[in-house]
């Protein structure tokens, strides 16, 4: 499988579709322009890599005749009157994060690592982020 490498911006753009169809295949493509190389990846393959590495640890506890959710170690929470109303606020709130991330946070020491987390949260729906909150969780 050989890699598919442009120099430039142009010569990407001239070949766009060997790139994306590269890419799908899941063999390596790259965009060189000026002195930044940038990865084309399909995002299907990106966001289950993502979620194999990007663990949620998510704990979501009765709490005050609610539910929170939290993630340790993450700036993220949220509650609900309900367990399903929770989760979705959670949704919401990881949402804001990653809006927030690459404007105010991304050089902050306790943010900058979190650039993974950011872009599996980006890459995936709502049904998919629930999905991933709840890994190894008993729901109902």
């Amino acid at each position: 499988m050989s890699a598919v490498s442009y120099d430039s911006y142009a010569e990407a753009r001239a070949h766009l579709k060997d790139l994306l169809d590269a890419a799908e295949k899941g063999r390596v493509a790259t965009v060189r322009r000026d002195s930044a190389t940038v990865a084309v990846v399909d995002v299907e393959r990106l966001r289950q890599f993502l979620m194999s590495t990007v663990p949620s640890r998510a704990q979501v506890v009765p709490e005050a005749g609610g539910w929170s959710v939290f993630i340790p170690g993450q700036p993220v929470a949220a509650e609900g009157a309900s367990f399903d109303e929770a989760i979705a606020e959670m949704i919401d709130a990881l949402r804001e994060y990653t809006d927030d991330w690459p404007v105010c946070l991304s050089d902050a020491p306790n943010h900058r690592d979190n650039g993974g987390l950011v872009q599996l949260i980006g890459l995936s729906d709502d049904q998919q982020l629930r999905e991933w909150l709840l890994v190894g969780k008993r729901v109902g």
